[in-house]
């Protein structure tokens, strides 16, 4: 299908400011299932392709980025999620906030933004608000937005777009400013200008490129072993395939610099204190320093163990094991040992 009239609009923000209701909003109907619970735990981030305005739209509802209560593992795996169903990369970004006060969280979930996306992402994002009855009467969005310098920033850091709905009071059809029906035309021109002003190109980086080539590998696996399935058969199934592989490297690689790092540091420590005289000469700033040197050095050679070790493994739980033992027994062969074999059984489990 023409990329033209094929959109991939992926929505970005916490829990509970209306992600989902936003996304049904736009479409039309209820396809997104709500969910009232302070923190998504048990949701994982999913896509629904429509039709609107006589574009095919695919909307990406992200669970658990920003949760700040989430575990580690589940935010890992809601951003390997999202990177294989926005792939090969989506052509917006709609970035969901609240009417209400810009707090510190609110700006760590754009500093998040930039960092699993980097900041090039604004170029093809635009702000919506959620809950529009909360804007003071005869009051439109931008004005609201005026009024706090962060915000401020954040909307012209995307262009300038912005636009406000509120998905349980405002469903009349009427052409008022107050009115689902008037923002989400204007927000379907918004993104129509984002696409056209990156020359039609969705937004990519080094990650999307690789899963997009991983996907296209598996869908030909699949196509030569499997003959009955649709073309859109085989493209879910290489993604929840793709999805998968890159959940057990992300496990293998996250423990390769992590005990990687641990034993740098570790094998540091015993070789300062097994030269006294050596260690009478180093200061404060330099036991720092030497610190942060092992264990960037002991977390790069984590990393490649780590991911190497995790290559044919079938479960998350098997990467972590065999990211574990491949590291501790590299840093067995390149020195006498920081910790006894009894440590790597604590250290493993």
């Amino acid at each position: 299908m023409d990329e033209l009239t094929s959109w991939r609009v992926v929505l970005l923000g916490k829990t509970g400011v209306g992600k989902s209701s936003l996304a049904n909003t736009i479409f039309g109907e209820e396809v997104f299932k709500i969910s009232h619970l302070p923190i998504s735990e048990t949701s994982a981030s999913c896509a629904e392709t429509k039709y609107v305005d006589g574009k095919s739209m695919t909307l990406i509802d992200t669970h658990s980025f920003f949760d700040t209560c989430g575990s580690e593992t589940l935010l890992k795996a809601e951003i390997m999620r999202c990177i294989t169903e926005c792939a090969p990369g989506p052509h917006a970004f709609l970035i969901v906030l609240k009417v209400e006060k810009f707090t510190t969280q609110e700006r760590d979930v754009i500093k998040q933004i930039c960092q699993y996306f980097s900041e090039d992402a604004l170029k093809h994002a635009a702000v919506v608000f959620t809950h529009g009855d909360q804007l003071p009467e005869e009051t439109k969005i931008d004005e609201f937005v005026s009024q706090n310098k962060a915000l401020s920033d954040l909307v012209k850091k995307c262009g300038g777009r912005c636009h406000v709905v509120d998905n349980k009071y405002w469903k009349n059809n009427g052409e008022d400013y107050r009115s689902n029906q008037f923002q989400v035309e204007n927000l379907l021109r918004t993104i129509d200008k984002i696409i056209q002003a990156n020359n039609g190109n969705y937004y990519t980086n080094e990650m999307l490129n690789a899963v997009k080539r991983e996907i296209q590998r598996e869908e030909e696996n699949i196509a030569q072993s499997v003959g009955n399935m649709s073309q859109e058969q085989i493209r879910n199934e290489a993604k929840k395939s793709v999805f998968n592989t890159l959940v057990i490297r992300v496990a293998g690689v996250a423990t390769g610099v992590l005990l990687g790092a641990f034993l740098g540091v570790a094998g540091m420590f015993k070789s300062m204190f097994s030269n006294a005289q050596e260690l009478q000469g180093f200061t404060a700033t330099t036991v720092k320093h030497t610190v942060v040197a092992a264990a960037q050095k002991g977390g790069l050679e984590g990393f490649q163990r780590g991911y190497e070790a995790a290559e044919g493994a079938e479960t998350p739980g098997e990467a972590i094991q065999r990211a574990a033992e491949a590291v501790w027994n590299q840093t067995a062969a390149s020195t006498s040992g920081p910790v006894d074999g009894s440590n790597q059984k604590q250290l493993q489990h």
